[in-house]
């Protein structure tokens, strides 16, 4: 582990992930330099260049200084350019790479997405131990799942230690993606429209949890295993050793509920409970009322029990370390984590969320009326028609094959590893991050950034 505080290198630090992670670098008093095409901030020493150039990438580190590259860079996810995409994600991150060895740099943390796995079913509470298909679904999440692929095969090659993170749904302020989408049906009057059921829960990450997230893996990256790795030894057990008590800390301690959003509710006991009507007080009246509301406060853990089918459990562990000797899957280097608000809500339920907040900033722009609900079958079928007559007149369709998969399925993720080992708790509910969001669109609004009808 180092002693000295890191210096940081933030490929991509103008864009909205990477910006949230300068912000929160500079809070804590961190040494931080970014390195883009765009500079649109002007409080941390910039480096411009093209991040597919190792010459280019390699003179701003070493002029940076860095310890530490935080690479966020991506174009956004939609394009109709695969060779942008390439470019970018695969050839970018491999040149990030060698600049990175070249300079001696130890450290390198890369936001990935866990789109890298979507394959076009349904997700259902998937954890790391998920392999990506070998067809992905579009060249965005192709060219993520080999820029990955690059990052950690280079964990522990000539000492640079790397992570990568797989966020799901990112939204917040500064977004130019989901909220511009959703402003978009909202003023185009489309809101009642739903494709599939909404039984399909899907994950949504605010983006200051996603930064959180970065530091979180950036501190903890070269701490030790928790056990001896398997390469180090002698033989390689063909049976699983006994945890050590470090990996017991990590994995028997039990975890708070998720419940930023939805709040935390306490079960009445016969030790606390609230009172209720009485004639004349329990003795313990007070002793009672005490240990419901300090449950309320300090919730007790339930016991963690494991089965074989735990990404957790020994027997998946050592399968792990078994099958990577030079890794342990309880340590930051070398792997990959999913990082949401674990918080999954039916998918429709958020943009709605956001629109509602518009009806505030907008109101009696939305007439009340009943929901035109298509079925997943239905709403393909439109898509089909919609991406045909896009591409005889060269426009890309509003309304997609994939677009339409993607609101009707299964997304959402475990989070436990990213708890357990990185230490990583969201920040931001759900419900408080939209209302952040459309506050800075609100903001936006007023300064004349966005044209709209109104």
């Amino acid at each position: 582990m180092t002693s000295k505080k890191d210096v940081y290198f933030v490929i991509g630090g103008s864009g909205f992930v990477g910006r949230h992670i300068v912000e929160q670098l500079l809070r804590r008093g961190d040494n931080v330099s970014v390195f883009d095409i765009v500079q649109r901030y002007h409080d941390v020493p910039f480096y411009s260049g093209d991040i597919s150039d190792q010459e280019q990438v390699s003179t701003a580190l070493r002029r940076s200084g860095a310890t530490c590259i935080i690479h966020t860079a991506s174009p956004p996810a939609g394009l109709s350019d695969p060779a942008l995409y390439w470019k970018v994600n695969v050839d970018g991150t491999k040149a990030v790479i060698a600049a990175a060895v070249q300079n001696n740099v130890r450290k390198l943390v890369f936001t990935s997405s866990a789109g890298v796995v979507f394959n076009g079913a349904s997700l259902t509470n998937v954890d790391e131990r998920l392999s990506p298909p070998e067809r992905p679904m579009d060249a965005y999440n192709e060219s993520k799942q080999k820029a990955e692929e690059a990052v950690i095969a280079a964990n522990g090659k000539d000492g640079l230690l790397t992570v990568a993170l797989r966020p799901a749904g990112i939204f917040g302020p500064g977004d130019r993606q989901v909220m511009a989408g959703l402003y978009k049906v909202y003023e185009d009057g489309k809101t009642h429209y739903q494709i599939g059921d909404n039984n399909n829960l899907f994950d949504w990450t605010y983006v200051e949890n996603v930064a959180h997230a970065h530091l979180l893996a950036a501190d903890k990256l070269d701490h030790s295993p928790p056990a001896p790795l398997f390469s180090t030894l002698e033989k390689t057990p063909l049976e699983a050793p006994p945890l050590t008590e470090a990996e017991l800390d990590i994995l028997n301690h039990p975890l708070p509920p998720l419940d930023l959003t939805v709040g935390r509710r306490c079960i009445p006991t016969s030790q606390g409970r609230p009172l209720g009507p009485y004639v004349t007080l329990p003795s313990d009246s007070e002793k009672l009322l005490a240990a419901f509301e300090e449950k309320r406060t300090h919730p007790e853990g339930r016991p963690v029990v494991r089965t074989r089918f735990d990404p957790l459990s020994e027997p998946n562990l050592f399968r792990a370390k078994f099958n990577d000797p030079a890794t342990s899957p309880l340590q930051v280097a070398g792997q990959v984590f999913y990082i949401t608000n674990g918080e999954p809500c039916y998918f429709w339920d958020m943009p709605r969320l956001v629109w509602n907040h518009l009806d505030t900033m907008f109101p009696g722009h939305r007439q009340k009326r009943a929901y035109t609900v298509l079925s997943a079958t239905v709403g393909l079928a439109v898509a089909f028609g919609a991406e045909c007559w896009g591409w005889l007149i060269g426009k890309e369709p509003a309304m997609t094959k994939f677009k339409v998969t993607y609101s009707c399925v299964d997304r959402w993720h475990n989070i436990e590893k990213a708890r357990r080992v990185l230490g990583y708790e969201p920040q931001v509910g759900l419900a408080d991050g939209v209302q952040r969001m459309v506050e800075w669109w609100r903001t936006e609004y007023a300064a004349g950034s966005h044209k709209t009808a109104h």
